[in-house]
């Protein structure tokens, strides 16, 4: 997958797209004053497609948005442009030939993303990955993975990365507790190659990387890993991101994001300062082999 696919990709996301239109199709019913059901009836459907378009868990035609539409009474100008919506969300992302592997719906996201801010405990973040980091951790968290499954899972990885190094670059903020500088994935000198990553991206200027030390003791994130992802677009709310091995939560409530977007500022005020944090990085990567120093 080349840069110039992912640079095409960015801002015309259909995951995005998505979003954006069935959040409009849920509000233009509640202005119309109608329940799921009554547009079920009106529609002759289930209330449950309805419901099931609303929460974006199928797709959305162009002929669906057209009859919702025209049931809340909407003008001419407003059902071309959710029709031409309707029809952006529906093409598919570079992203795509990897649906068996990977949450499409989250790679969308950080696609059109701007800006992310990200805490990690345990690893180091998908997007600072270098290639033998990411096979160690594949082969340990997906022992059964085939040989060629485990280089897909790279090659996607290797992927998003590109958006750190666009022309108009995702602006990226990690903080990582210092458990997952010390722990051994991939032995040591993956580890201290992993490092020397750390160091080397967290000196673009669109990316802020800090440590927790341990001797902070607890912290605000202790209780586990999260995402927040922030669009250039005014229509596009904030989303929150918690994965676990086999699924992900998304949290889109203002409530959620304004917590998680909190907690992050505290977390951030914790940790050390990215000059800081460089000088650690550089003292774990010597630890481990200082020979080769």
């Amino acid at each position: 997958m080349t840069q110039e696919v992912l640079v095409m990709a960015r801002g015309s996301s259909p995951t995005l797209r998505k979003r954006r239109l069935v959040a409009e199709l849920r509000r233009l019913r509640e202005v119309a004053g109608l329940t799921i059901e009554e547009v079920g009836e009106r529609l002759e459907c289930s209330a449950s497609k309805i419901s099931r378009i609303e929460t974006g868990r199928v797709g959305v035609t162009p002929r669906d948005v057209r009859d919702m539409l025209a049931a809340y009474g909407a003008d001419d100008l407003l059902l071309d442009e959710l029709v031409q919506l309707a029809r952006e969300a529906r093409r598919k992302g570079w992203w795509d030939e990897y649906g068996d592997i990977a949450p499409g719906r989250y790679i969308g996201f950080e696609a059109d993303a701007e800006f992310v801010r990200t805490y990690q405990g345990l690893m180091i973040p998908g997007l600072l990955q270098c290639e033998e980091y990411t096979r160690a951790l594949i082969r340990e968290v997906l022992p059964d993975a085939a040989p060629a499954e485990v280089e897909r899972r790279v090659k996607l990885r290797n992927a998003r990365q590109a958006l750190l190094r666009e022309e108009d670059p995702l602006r990226l903020h990690v903080v990582i507790d210092e458990a997952a500088l010390r722990r051994l994935v991939g032995g040591p000198l993956v580890l201290r190659a992993q490092l020397r990553r750390l160091l080397e991206v967290g000196e673009l200027a669109n990316v802020t990387l800090q440590v927790v030390p341990f001797a902070c003791g607890g912290h605000a994130a202790m209780d586990g890993p999260f995402v927040i992802l922030s669009f250039p677009e005014r229509l596009d709310p904030d989303v929150v991101y918690i994965e676990s091995t086999r699924s992900g939560v998304y949290l889109e409530q203002p409530s959620d994001v304004e917590w998680y977007s909190q907690m992050f500022e505290r977390l951030s005020g914790t940790a050390l300062g990215p000059v800081e944090s460089a000088e650690v990085l550089e003292a774990a990567a010597h630890a481990l082999s200082p020979e080769l120093e």
